[in-house]
């Protein structure tokens, strides 16, 4: 089931129409499914509604509850086809919460019970479809009414269901592009850290870019012209491919069984760069899987050892590196009571973090997240690479890196750092290191991406936020 082309979203309108009361006017409109009849799509809406609850409420990641082997078990009963309309839904309603919160909201007198959680997602499911889906708004209001009827928390909420969605599709052509424009799709805590880091322009580019479908990155082996055109796409400045909208799934398109290239996002390419000329040097990769910075580097000539306590992840970069044809030492392990016996000419540390760079890709990770929870990473985030710093030889390099877009987890971490630590360096990335990226290097010398879309074809654009750092060992 397709999305409807958005980009940054502009939708045209019509007048919003009458907004029932959700016990007064709870009678307004017919239902639209007489009770007890078997409704074709109604199990997909409800495991989305059910998975949009999961993340909403108990902020669950939507990448572990739409797993194809340990997912939740509702998403798991459905067959492919189905499975692909859950995550279709639960991207839109995700990448528009706020949006259409708003809008099921301007259909109410007054809010819904606190306690009625099943039924705003229910709704919300029902809303995503009807504004951003190519699903008939006939067939979304009918099933979300059959969906109310058959949960006995929601039962009595049926006609209201019908009433609010009728409504959402008669006034959608005017109210939705009113609420795009005065709404932001983040939570309020993530808009403000966005505004005191970057400023409130461009916050609002980044926040406008990530209501967009992402386009597809490609690090290829060899021959990015060649590959551009097999694939349908165009070579960045970095050498990266991109592609706009794939022709085929990921397996099925060319040189992926040759293993001639691996999907990895633009920005993402960059960290394992600032190693400089790796050929031949002992390279631990820290934090590793699922394995695209790995594959750089061994692909660069480096003796790389990967290392990852998720055994699952490693088995994932394991396949990776065997499709590609490329060799690493591979090791499960808590980095932080690793013992190598040994220490690397060059560290790499894609640290754990929010992922809030990626909120384009995964929208869930602004709601999945708290501010707590970015606290603790950045904690561990130091720890992390306090170790790292104790594993590099001397005159060593070693590379911060996480896709987060929040500065307490990149320049406040590196800031902190270096006044806690006379003995560490900052080791500045030059103008020009990084073709097609000058743009990102910062004045203090490291490397800030974020999503915004540039004109100039010549930089980087519309890629993944990410931080980066190199350090030394003073001494060393």
């Amino acid at each position: 089931m397709g999305q409807r082309p958005q980009g940054p979203v502009v939708v045209s309108a019509q007048k919003p129409g009458r907004r029932p009361n959700h016990q007064a006017r709870r009678r307004t409109g017919k239902p639209a499914v007489p009770e007890g009849e078997t409704v074709p799509g109604l199990a997909p809406r409800q495991a989305a509604a059910r998975l949009l609850s999961a993340v909403l409420d108990a902020h669950t990641p939507l990448d572990a509850l739409t797993d194809g082997e340990h997912g939740h078990p509702q998403y798991l009963a459905l067959d492919g086809r189905d499975r692909a309309l859950v995550r279709a839904i639960l991207i839109s309603a995700l990448r528009f919460h706020r949006t259409i919160e708003t809008i099921i909201a301007a259909q109410l007198d007054r809010p819904l019970p606190a306690n009625a959680r099943s039924l705003a997602a229910l709704l919300h499911v029902a809303a995503a479809q009807i504004l951003f889906l190519d699903v008939p708004d006939s067939a979304a209001v009918n099933i979300a009414v059959a969906q109310a009827k058959a949960d006995p928390r929601s039962v009595r909420f049926a006609a209201l269901v019908n009433a609010v969605l009728r409504n959402v599709s008669r006034s959608k052509e005017t109210l939705l592009p009113k609420v795009l424009e005065e709404i932001r799709d983040a939570p309020d805590w993530m808009i403000r850290r966005l505004e005191a880091a970057y400023g409130r322009e461009t916050a609002r580019r980044i926040l406008d870019v990530h209501r967009s479908e992402p386009p597809v990155d490609f690090s290829v082996k060899s021959r990015a012209e060649y590959w551009a055109e097999r694939l349908g796409g165009r070579v960045l400045p970095n050498g990266s491919v991109r592609v706009e909208n794939l022709s085929a799934p990921i397996p099925e398109l060319p040189g992926f069984a040759e293993g001639e290239w691996w999907v990895q996002d633009a920005a993402a390419s960059l960290p394992p760069r600032l190693l400089g000329d790796v050929s031949g040097l002992d390279v631990a990769d820290l934090c590793a899987a699922p394995g695209g910075k790995t594959a750089a580097l061994a692909l660069a000539g480096a003796r790389v050892t990967a290392v990852d306590q998720s055994g699952s992840r490693l088995k994932r970069l394991k396949e990776n590196l065997a499709r590609l044809g490329l060799a690493a030492e591979v090791v499960e392990a808590d980095i932080l009571k690793w013992l190598p016996g040994r220490r690397f000419d060059a560290i790499l540390l894609d640290a754990p973090c929010s992922s809030t760079g990626t909120a384009r890709r995964h929208p869930d990770v602004l709601w999945a997240k708290t501010p707590e929870d970015i606290a603790k990473l950045a904690n561990l985030q130091r720890r992390l690479l306090e170790r790292s710093l104790e594993l590099v030889k001397p005159g060593g390099t070693v590379v911060f890196a996480n896709c987060s877009l929040d500065r307490e987890e990149g320049e406040d971490l590196i800031l902190g750092l270096l006044k806690d630590r006379p003995d560490v360096l900052l080791d500045p990335i030059r103008p020009g290191e990084l073709p097609g990226a000058t743009h990102f290097i910062t004045s203090e010398g490291w490397l800030r991406t974020t999503p915004e879309v540039r004109e100039d074809p010549a930089a980087l654009s519309g890629v993944d936020g990410f931080f980066a750092a190199r350090l030394r060992v003073a001494g060393r």
